[in-house]
């Protein structure tokens, strides 16, 4: 996993709520076998509509999400996650995200910024308005900023989160750590104990 210090870019207005993983990613992407490619089918119900906000050209490039109120909800698929990063997105604002979503986020490198519902909406709004405006999502203040609009939020992340993103640590990066702790257990541990073969 990448570190990430600060987002920083345009957004995607995504002005609906309960988004749920399957709405992210339907379960027929599910089957593939590889970890990649999954952008395709980011919404893809929902692109079919041509007037879907990621069909629409002035979002282009946007490197932001800005979802409504439950955003991740349902099943406990990282697809979802891998889907939202690999059409470009490194982070996703909303006033609440589902608890396993968040969770996932966090552990691929997806900053989820839960922000309070009206100042969301306004960002929203303020996006809808001009595509171009520049928003700074930024770990290490756990900020959410919009200067032009003068709009500048907290979000919540527990310290140990926070550090994995800043510090760019995934599980593995987490037990890697502490492989001198774990070679030291394995070379002092009793001969009665199961080994590894």
């Amino acid at each position: 996993m990448k570190a990430v210090h600060i987002v920083q870019g345009t957004a995607v207005p995504l002005d609906r709520t309960d988004v749920d993983t399957d709405q992210i990613i339907p379960s027929d992407w599910l089957k593939r076998v590889e970890r990649t490619g999954f952008e395709k089918g980011l919404f893809s119900e929902w692109r079919d509509d041509r007037n879907f906000v990621l069909n629409q050209e002035q979002y282009s490039g946007a490197n932001i999400l800005i979802g409504g109120l439950n955003f991740g909800t349902g099943s406990s698929r990282e697809h979802a996650v891998w889907a939202i990063q690999q059409y470009g997105f490194d982070a996703v604002i909303s006033p609440r995200f589902a608890d396993i979503f968040r969770n996932n986020c966090t552990k691929n490198g997806l900053v989820p910024a839960a922000i309070d519902a009206d100042i969301c909406e306004t960002l929203m709004r303020a996006v809808e308005a001009d595509p171009t405006l520049e928003i700074t999502v930024d770990v290490a203040r756990l900020t959410v900023e919009a200067p032009a609009i003068g709009l500048e939020t907290s979000f919540p992340m527990d310290a140990a989160t926070q550090d994995r993103f800043l510090e760019g640590l995934d599980d593995i990066g987490l037990t890697m750590r502490v492989v001198a702790d774990i070679d030291d257990y394995e070379t002092h541990r009793r001969a009665w104990m199961p080994s590894q073969v």
